[in-house]
């Protein structure tokens, strides 16, 4: 069973930091491309941020580039996105999320999922 355990949102102020993590487990992590998607209240699920099965080539939305780095650890089965100059803008529930293949789709968004982690960037 795919299990996908998001931490490390938070409270804070525009222009400041977080570094989101997710755990996994249940899967070969290290065969299969992993990504990041975001949701605000009454929108749509947006892809944010994905990179493949090796870490060699990521991906960002638009609004992310020069602002997210997603990255991964395979030895410790662990995904990452630091976030910095976070906007009111990205304010969401952040999800890690698994590809079923060893390459990223841009804006694939129905992979499975874990529960998530708020991110609320406010003064």
């Amino acid at each position: 069973e795919v299990r996908l355990v998001e931490s490390g949102g938070g409270l804070v102020q525009p222009g400041g930091s977080l570094r989101l993590s997710c755990e996994a487990s249940g899967f070969a992590f290290s065969e299969h491309a992993m990504g990041w998607v975001r949701q605000s209240p009454g929108k749509e699920l947006e892809w944010v941020s994905a990179i493949d099965y090796n870490g060699a080539t990521t991906g960002y939305r638009e609004s992310a580039k020069g602002r997210f780095t997603i990255s991964r650890d395979n030895s410790r089965n662990t995904l990452y996105l630091q976030l910095t100059d976070l906007k009111t803008e990205d304010t969401a529930m952040y999800f890690c999320m698994q590809y079923p293949q060893s390459f990223f789709i841009k804006y694939f968004t129905v992979g499975d999922r874990g529960q998530g982690t708020q991110v609320t960037v406010s003064s």
